[in-house]
């Protein structure tokens, strides 16, 4: 169980920690750590991550496990890469919302021309909730 552990600004250790025998894939598991922690704030918003070789390397993983997880959290908004200055945790919610409320059009028009109803919708989407948040 590798452990890496930065300092934030205010000297407050930041762990993340992979389980091998976890069912979860080691990317998710990073990818999950870290979106956890950013929107919980003990990763404040313009905190720097560390490279992906860095991090790979204090976790025992491959770099491109970490770029996986880098990438999908780029993705739903939780961090930014700006090139060569690094990676940073995002501002919660702008670009969150916004692939959100995008991904939620396309739902409602895919419902539509399924022929569902506005209930029919609804409960598909309680249903997946509840796959994935558990209840």
């Amino acid at each position: 169980m590798p452990l890496i552990f930065r300092r934030v600004r205010d000297n407050r250790p930041v762990t993340l920690k992979i389980h091998i025998d976890d069912s979860a894939a080691p990317y998710e598991q990073v990818r999950a750590q870290i979106s956890e922690q950013a929107r919980a704030g003990v990763l404040p918003v313009g905190y720097r991550l560390p490279t992906v070789r860095g991090l790979a390397e204090s976790l025992g993983l491959a770099a491109n496990t970490v770029a996986k997880a880098y990438r999908a959290l780029e993705s739903d908004g939780v961090i930014e890469t700006r090139g060569r200055n690094g990676t940073f945790v995002a501002e919660a919610g702008s670009a969150a919302e916004r692939e959100l409320a995008s991904a939620a059009q396309a739902y409602v028009e895919r419902a539509r021309r399924l022929g569902l109803t506005e209930t029919d919708a609804l409960v598909a989407v309680r249903d997946a909730l509840r796959a994935v948040y558990g209840e």
